[in-house]
């Protein structure tokens, strides 16, 4: 149900309570053979169409409503009631107390016939002002609480989408320092062997056809690099950070081997070589299983780790995996980590998985396609 049906089904209940009032009013006046019928009808046709009417509830309809109790009596008590109720929920206590008292009291020194004040109706008349009164500030507290959580999920749900596209920009930054800085040892290399080149004149010794070679080698990996960032940071609204960001060029046993140290259990298993993949796939693995061990030691501590990675084409693949253990208290986090890392995958063409896997497992997968050109060595065609 949509929410604008929400709000229509009380209008429709609250119409077809005051339509019953009126309705009760030109009842309850029959009974004294309908000798004021008209006018009682007259008045409760008045005072219902205020309360429906949003722009006379507050004060039209109260001082109408007051007003026909007071000379009419108890047929048009029912109405009374509701405006009561109205006034409680907008906290205006005092004022429908006020409404109460003046109606009730009145009602001593007006129409005698329908007076609220006999034998057999005066508990009535205190009572259901009262019970108006108290229902409707419980209805008016619930109603503002209610709409008070509303808020609150809102703002945290406005929040948690804010947080993360932070988490996903920063990631891009992340990338964009980290390939800059690729490029720029590419292209010094470049520069360098074209330095040794332009000394060397018009011969080509065996030294030279090696250093071409090399050149032309970093050449191609310096395109391939420039490819592989432009489709990364397609996303014209990422901007990069302000510091710049050393790359993470290291091999991944490091992180394990750092891992041991810390005393953290980590299972390698590697296939293919870092050079089967492009620049890019290798700094994914490298954060993703930064990541993974760092939230299994947060989350799991003492648990054993598997890492897979498969750098062969035609497309990388990670697995890590841990089974339950002792979450820690020492140790804060953004808890964001995955959604830039989902990210990273995501701008690579890939598709990243992260949930249990059973037990109290956790397990983090990941594949990231080769691009098109890479031969089965790993070097660009």
């Amino acid at each position: 149900m949509s929410s604008r049906e929400g709000r229509r089904w009380p209008a429709y209940g609250r119409g077809a309570l005051v339509a019953l009032c009126v309705a009760a009013a030109a009842l309850n006046d029959m009974s004294f053979e309908g000798r004021h019928l008209a006018a009682v009808m007259t008045a409760a046709l008045v005072c219902g169409t205020a309360l429906l009417v949003p722009r006379l509830r507050w004060p039209v309809a109260p001082l109408l409503v007051t007003v026909a109790t007071a000379w009419w009596g108890w047929p048009l008590l029912p109405l009374l009631a509701v405006a009561l109720f109205d006034l409680a929920v907008d906290r205006r206590a005092r004022v429908a107390v006020g409404c109460a008292v003046a109606a009730l009291g009145a009602n001593l020194l007006s129409y005698r016939a329908t007076s609220l004040w006999t034998a057999q109706s005066y508990a009535s008349t205190l009572l259901l002002p009262a019970l108006a009164v108290l229902v409707g500030l419980w209805w008016g507290g619930r109603r503002r609480l209610v709409q008070a959580l509303a808020a609150d999920v809102e703002h945290l749900r406005v929040e948690s989408q804010l947080r993360e596209e932070a988490a996903r920009i920063a990631e891009r930054s992340r990338i964009a320092a980290e390939m800059h800085d690729v490029l720029a040892h590419r292209l010094s290399l470049i520069a360098l062997h074209t330095g040794v080149l332009a000394t060397k004149g018009d011969t080509l010794p065996a030294s030279v056809v090696e250093r071409l070679g090399l050149l032309r080698t970093a050449s191609v990996e310096a395109l391939t690099d420039l490819r592989d960032v432009l489709g990364v940071l397609r996303d014209p609204d990422a901007t990069p950070a302000g510091a710049a960001l050393t790359p993470v060029m290291r091999d991944v046993g490091e992180l394990a081997d750092e891992a041991r140290a810390a005393g953290q259990h980590v299972e390698l298993t590697t296939d293919g070589l870092p050079e089967q993949a492009p620049t890019t796939h290798r700094l994914a693995v490298h954060r993703i299983v930064q990541e993974a061990l760092t939230n299994a030691r947060k989350h799991a501590d003492g648990a054993p780790v598997t890492v897979r990675i498969d750098y062969r084409p035609p497309a990388t693949l990670v697995e890590i995996t841990n089974p339950a253990g002792t979450p820690r208290t020492d140790t804060v986090g953004s808890g964001y980590g995955l959604v830039g890392l989902r990210e990273r995958v995501t701008t690579l063409g890939g598709h990243l998985n992260a949930g249990p896997a059973g037990a109290g497992a956790w397990r983090v997968a990941a594949r990231i396609p080769h691009p098109l050109g890479i031969e089965q060595d790993g070097t660009p065609t």
